[in-house]
């Protein structure tokens, strides 16, 4: 299960960094020995104890289709958002300030993965397969697994029209996929992921890999080895997701 709640006047980041290298994976070799591609191996389990020891050593399933023993990556470089920094133009942060969406957090985690398995571009087939999709909803049921959903209007309305879900260990957030029905809506909800993620003291917040969509938000890649290195001294803090408040009066752009 998460870790307990760190004690009532506890402010984040909850102490210093924390410094040293990574534990012996007790599944998977070194991430450093990745191939060029990042591959690491085929096999395993998609079992909440090989998940998590995966994110704890920067690894992470990436399948083909549910017929495929389950391959495990390590890309370098590695994308991430750096706490609290993602560019939010003019155009989103008045689409943000209107109310067109209201943000939540952990009310449809298992809807927002289908969504983002049906999303635009995915029609020809998608890695977030069955069997992913149900590892990664016994993950929420644990409590590591996190959702961001927005709602066109109110979520009484039942509109889910974008999110983002990923896994949420120690100082770490792993940003696994996001999607949206309705302009911007998957950008107003990873905004509100950014800003409540360093709200809350996680000091990594890891997208896997760069694409163009993400470097226009401010995503950047870091080396394998910065990557494993900040993941080292971050891994272990009683750092809790709690819930989503994201409030449309306190949303800047970045222009």
């Amino acid at each position: 299960m998460p870790p307990e709640a760190p004690p009532p006047d506890a402010e984040p980041p909850y102490g210093p960094p924390r410094t040293g290298r990574l534990e012996p994976s007790r599944y998977f070799p070194a991430a450093e020995g990745a191939d060029d591609d990042g591959f690491i191996g085929l096999g395993g389990e998609l079992s909440p104890e090989w998940l998590l020891d995966a994110y704890r050593h920067g690894i992470f399933p990436w399948p083909h289709d549910d017929d495929d023993a389950t391959p495990w990556w390590s890309p370098n470089p590695r994308a991430v958002f750096e706490p609290g920094q993602m560019h939010v133009s003019r155009r989103l942060a008045r689409t943000i300030r209107s109310g067109k969406f209201t943000v939540t957090s952990d009310r449809a985690f298992a809807r927002v993965m289908q969504g983002c398995a049906n999303g635009k571009g995915r029609e020809g087939g998608t890695w977030i397969t069955p069997a992913m999709r149900e590892a990664y909803t016994h993950m929420h049921e644990l409590g590591w697994g996190h959702s961001v959903e927005a709602w066109l209007g109110a979520p009484e309305d039942d509109q889910l029209v974008g999110g983002v879900y990923g896994l949420a260990i120690g100082g770490l957030f792993a940003a696994e996929s996001m999607f949206h029905r309705e302009r911007d809506a998957s950008k107003v909800a990873l905004a509100a992921l950014v800003r409540h993620t360093a709200e809350r003291g996680y000091r990594l917040l890891d997208i896997q890999q760069w694409t163009p969509h993400t470097g226009s938000l401010g995503a950047r890649e870091i080396s394998r080895d910065e990557y494993l290195g900040r993941l080292a001294t971050c891994i272990d803090l009683p750092v809790t997701f709690g819930a989503i408040e994201f409030t449309t009066e306190s949303t800047e752009d970045t222009e």
